[in-house]
């Protein structure tokens, strides 16, 4: 094994970050060449739907990975795992994303506090649920075969705030047709790539 290869950061993540971590990795090169060094393996999105499946999935990427990588890092929170996720990267020795879930570490833990608390009935959107929302959400809930159970589900939520990575009226447009179809009010807040952007640089950083 080359001493190239020991130095090498493995990023195992969720789908729904993969166009995110492409693009900062991307972007970031130019700044720093140790992002260069960073490999993207990622886990099915639609996990989300059975989050108690997560951590078994994490552990068998690790232990595929865990001797042809020098670091390995977890993008994802909480994500509704009940913390088995945490118990899992406690067990292996490595870190994952700060926070609950994705709405959290792209607004800023105290941004994602502060508008929730506004109004606890908050449906959120990032770019990857917006663009995919009738396949996550509408399918995925089969809202589309049975519609009277969007009643059941979504009857506690008064809001849908969209946390926007990309600034694309595209998006916007489809998080405003998502708000109208779940018969919420509309927000939209742009925040970036908030911390995965700076947990992934301080991984990098751990490479020099």
């Amino acid at each position: 094994m080359s001493e190239a290869t020991q130095a090498k950061l493995l990023v195992i993540a969720c789908g729904a970050l993969a166009r995110e971590i492409v693009w900062l990795q991307k972007t970031s090169l130019a700044k720093n060449s140790l992002w260069a060094q960073m490999d993207l393996q990622c886990l099915d999105a639609e996990l989300h739907n059975s989050p108690k499946l997560i951590a078994g999935k994490l552990r068998e990427k690790i232990a595929l990975n865990r001797d042809r990588y020098k670091q390995i890092f977890v993008a994802y929170g909480d994500c509704g795992s009940g913390g088995d996720i945490d118990r899992l990267i406690a067990e292996e020795g490595i870190e994952r994303l700060p926070g609950a879930h994705c709405y959290s570490f792209f607004a800023g833990q105290k941004q994602f506090d502060a508008l929730a608390e506004q109004e606890p009935g908050t449906f959120f959107l990032t770019d990857f649920l917006a663009e995919h929302f009738e396949r996550l959400v509408i399918k995925g809930l089969q809202l589309d075969r049975h519609p009277q159970l969007r009643e059941q589900f979504f009857a506690h939520y008064k809001k849908l705030v969209y946390l926007s990575q990309r600034k694309e009226q595209r998006l916007v447009s489809a998080a405003q047709q998502a708000a109208d179809y779940l018969q919420l009010a509309f927000e939209h807040h742009h925040c970036g790539y908030g911390d995965l952007h700076t947990a992934l640089d301080a991984q990098i950083l751990k490479l020099s």
